[in-house]
């Protein structure tokens, strides 16, 4: 199992804009290929203005091949034209992981 942390930035004030952008045209073209993530988060405390979601594969060709399969669907592409251009984003990390054998996650 490979889990793909990403930690997104946003301007201060613009959270609920980019949630709402993402909303209305991320999410559908990104379960269409990702799957249901295992989580969604935002931040209430400590780094504020950052969100969280994380996505589980298989391993890494899984990954590989359905990311390559979202990048090229049209309607993933309206949404990363209309991200581009509403600015909020000021920084990403991704963090790809393991699980501990000792605490496996059950999906």
């Amino acid at each position: 199992m490979l889990i793909d942390h990403r930690t997104y930035a946003v301007k201060p004030g613009t959270m609920a804009k980019q949630l709402a952008l993402y909303e209305e045209y991320g999410l559908v073209p990104q379960k269409r290929h990702l799957g249901e993530p295992l989580a969604y988060l935002v931040t209430e405390s400590g780094e504020v203005n950052t969100y969280v979601h994380i996505w589980v594969y298989k391993d890494a060709a899984d990954r590989a091949a359905r990311r390559a399969a979202m990048a090229a669907d049209p309607d993933w592409q309206v949404y990363l034209q209309k991200n581009a251009e509403a600015g909020y984003l000021i920084a990403q990390r991704n963090n790809l992981m393991t699980p501990a054998p000792f605490a496996p996650i059950k999906r």
